[in-house]
């Protein structure tokens, strides 16, 4: 037992970092995931450096614990052996839109036939029964268009996408526990099924658990958006040697921050009375604690905070967390941080078995398993669909 998905098979054909964020926790929770790729090799092998030309620093990680076909669909057998692959899994993950699909001929009604029982799940970026269903969409877009960019405008004046790859990982969760639930479904009931993940949805929805706020009322009893969160003063403070996030939440928390700052007095305001009137006065209460944080080093606020059980913690910064990854061997290109996997397991543990592999590095032993001889996988090589072994 090497997690709690050992035994599910996953065919994973998808791009970018989307799929490939969702097929490598798969992995990570156990199951053999089988990624074919494009002879040109996926956009994410060249997003920044990395060790090889055809091995980003984001790659390295994110096509961990997966076996590498590389298939041009455009040639001939190239679907077939695709197929073959296809029918000898209990999933298939694709972030393909709707049309260029369909012209391959890889949807779940081409796939369902060759394994009845697959979980088929489909991800992009509008829904397939919307006029945008062929729309492009890739993060930026999805941000402006589920409200992400329009946060940073109320908060700050202007439209800004969030310094990470927010919507693709957050559509990359949803594949995830949707694929999970729909293989708990099979398990009872021996059936299959079809799930679409629009990544307007998925982002969506995880916007608005807050930001509908009271915009849910019909009709609407204020603008939508959580006010604690939009206030521009939300935000890391300076203290005289540093940045340091201190959110007081209870009102005890208040009142020993605004006692420590000399600022005791504040509490009779009605604005910071109660939990409700600072969150629809956080403007007010962040920019107060502001003003208390930046007399004392960072160092005394962490040790105040700790005394006074208030959520506090100095800024770490991208570089540190780097540093602070274990490092792990890759068999082709040498040590490396490794991201391990964020849930434990007491049972049934998470874990990085194959590093992250080269374009076509399974080629011959993946098609051999799922029942290709070696004449047919000569053929498929012959007809240009199959890259040679890396």
């Amino acid at each position: 037992m090497t997690g709690p998905l050992d035994g599910i098979r996953v065919l994973d054909f998808t791009s970018v970092v989307m799929g490939p964020y969702a097929t490598q926790l798969l992995g990570d929770l156990g199951a053999d995931v089988i990624s074919v790729e494009d002879p040109k090799g996926d956009t994410n092998r060249a997003m920044g450096l990395g060790p090889d030309p055809m091995m980003s620093g984001v790659a390295m990680n994110l096509l961990r614990n997966k076996r590498n076909v590389c298939l041009d669909l455009k040639c001939d057998g190239a679907r077939s052996a695709f197929l073959a692959i296809a029918a000898t899994c209990d999933v298939m993950v694709t972030n393909l839109r709707p049309g260029p699909l369909g012209r391959l001929g890889l949807t779940y009604d081409d796939v369902r036939p060759v394994r009845p029982d697959i979980v088929f799940c489909q991800a992009h970026g509008w829904p397939s029964d919307s006029a945008d269903a062929d729309r492009p969409a890739y993060d930026d877009i999805v941000q402006t268009a589920t409200g992400v960019a329009d946060t940073f405008l109320i908060s700050g004046g202007v439209p800004l996408m969030a310094p990470t790859i927010l919507a693709d990982k957050v559509s990359g969760l949803t594949i995830l526990y949707s694929v999970i639930a729909a293989l708990f479904h099979r398990e009872r009931s021996g059936e299959g099924q079809f799930i679409e993940v629009p990544m307007v949805d998925a982002v969506g929805s995880f916007v608005l658990c807050e930001h509908a706020a009271g915009a849910t009322t019909v009709p609407p009893s204020a603008p939508a958006g959580y006010p604690r969160i939009l206030t521009p003063n939300r935000r890391p403070h300076q203290t005289t040697d540093g940045w340091i996030a201190i959110l007081p939440y209870s009102d005890q928390h208040f009142r020993d921050l605004l006692t420590a700052g000399g600022q005791a007095a504040v509490m009779d305001d009605p604005r910071m009375g109660s939990r409700r009137s600072r969150i629809m006065n956080a403007d007010y209460a962040y920019e107060v604690v502001r003003e208390i944080v930046k007399h004392r080093s960072t160092t005394e606020w962490v040790v105040f905070c700790d005394q006074h059980d208030i959520p506090a913690n100095p800024v770490i910064t991208l570089d540190e967390m780097v540093e602070a990854l274990p490092i792990a061997e890759h068999d082709r290109f040498g040590p490396y941080r490794q991201i391990g996997p964020a849930a434990r397991f007491s049972a049934t543990p998470s874990s990085v078995r194959r590093q992250a592999p080269m374009l076509g590095q399974h080629d011959d032993e993946v098609l051999r398993e799922v029942g290709l001889d070696n004449g047919a996988i000569a053929r498929l090589r012959r007809s240009g669909a199959l890259r040679s072994p890396a």
